[in-house]
């Protein structure tokens, strides 16, 4: 790795960037000074950043270790919350990867220490660094199971690899690599909050078992879709609180509970639908927060496994999709034939309900799209209704 990048090539990056990877590895001798395998490799991770990092992707002279440390990468989105998370003047990121995280960390921390096994993401890391202007943050070139004694720190931040040696996902907390189950004692002897970044695919319940020494449960979402789910551990107990973000375009939604809240919330059901309907957005579902958040917004929940809500007040705050329902219709297979010739297209879910979106839009025949959302779900007597609605 030619570094800092020549200007020349950073201008054939910039240049083939919308250009065919594979024709220009074809025709690589036709551009004899240029290390055709790399260039490509670089066009192909900017290609990966340019949506959730656009601030690295608008600097050419910033160059990227592989392809995987861009798709696994941090968004800019979910690393400036991981910076409010971060305690003291000292912060240890052990997976430093791409080094995103480590940047948005000393944007607040007094300094940084970037942790990271493989020599190119660290070469790769610290011309990053230097590049951006960043100069609290020391990369470290070592497996970060060989430093921990060695490293105090106020806080440690890790993000185990999800993936085993045949690119398998990993969802299990123990298959993870490096073990966190295995290093969260002596990470707790050597700092006073541990982070840990787990699989948005893991069962809360069953990693807190886990990690009993948990106080923080951060459950972030991006354009609606669970994105990272952040365990905070520190050594002196108290109550847990969940907290989730949601973050589309500049839009923010917050909520926050405890389990113990959940736990003790009653469970209010509708007898009929209301003028409102509500769909919580991906990172409240994720949480498990079905009762407290009907309880804080003064909703009713359609079903106990529906987790719709509705209202005869609107809801503005609600964090989640809000709608108005137009026609609340029982549903029967005659009806959901017929429902084609006054709505046409629709924007079709299901919630707790025998059929499938696929299997209600080769039934009725309605196209995707539209202005027009159509829900399928179950009531609390177990009568199935469809619920024609507009966005709120």
């Amino acid at each position: 790795m030619q570094l800092p990048l020549p200007a020349s090539l950073q201008d054939f990056i910039a240049r083939h960037e919308s250009s065919s990877t594979d024709e220009l590895l074809l025709h690589a001798k036709r551009y004899p000074d240029i290390d055709m395998a790399f260039a490509v490799n670089q066009i192909i991770a900017r290609r990966h950043i340019k949506e959730k990092l656009p601030l690295w992707y608008h600097n050419r002279k910033l160059v990227f270790p592989s392809r995987l440390a861009t798709e696994q990468c941090s968004s800019e989105a979910t690393a400036s919350y991981k910076q409010l998370l971060i305690k003291g003047e000292r912060v240890c990121d052990l997976t430093g990867g791409l080094g995103i995280d480590s940047w948005y960390f000393a944007q607040k921390a007094k300094e940084v220490i970037y942790v990271e096994r493989f020599p190119e993401y660290c070469q790769a890391a610290d011309h990053n660094f230097k590049i951006l202007q960043t100069n609290n943050i020391q990369v470290i070139n070592s497996d970060c199971r060989d430093i921990l004694e060695s490293i105090k720190t106020d806080t440690f931040y890790i993000d185990p690899a999800r993936r085993s040696d045949s690119n398998k996902r990993l969802f299990a907390l123990n298959d993870c690599e490096p073990n966190i189950l295995e290093l969260k004692k002596i990470l707790l002897q050597h700092s006073q909050r541990l982070i840990i970044k787990i699989s948005p695919m893991a069962d809360l319940t069953e990693t807190l078992h886990l990690l009993p020494e948990t106080t923080e449960i951060h459950i972030l979402a991006v354009k609606n879709e669970c994105k990272e789910i952040l365990f905070v551990l520190e050594n002196t107990p108290r109550e847990i609180q969940i907290y989730t973000q949601a973050v589309h375009n500049d839009s923010h939604q917050e909520f926050s509970f405890s389990p113990h809240e959940e736990k003790e919330s009653p469970l209010l059901l509708a007898e009929t639908p209301g003028i409102y309907l509500y769909e919580p957005n991906a990172a409240l579902l994720k949480s498990g927060a079905f009762k407290s958040v009907a309880i804080r917004y003064n909703l009713l929940k359609l079903h106990r496994h529906s987790h719709l809500y509705t209202s005869d007040l609107y809801c503005e705050n609600f964090p989640g999709r809000k709608f108005f329902i137009r026609k609340s219709l029982p549903f029967t297979g005659k009806l959901l034939k017929q429902l084609r010739k006054d709505t046409p297209q629709a924007n079709i879910a299901v919630r707790n309900f025998p059929m499938s979106v696929e299997q209600i839009r080769k039934t009725s025949g309605i196209t995707d799209g539209g202005e027009t959302y159509l829900f399928a779900t179950t009531l609390a007597d177990t009568r199935r209704f469809l619920f024609l609605c507009e966005k709120a």
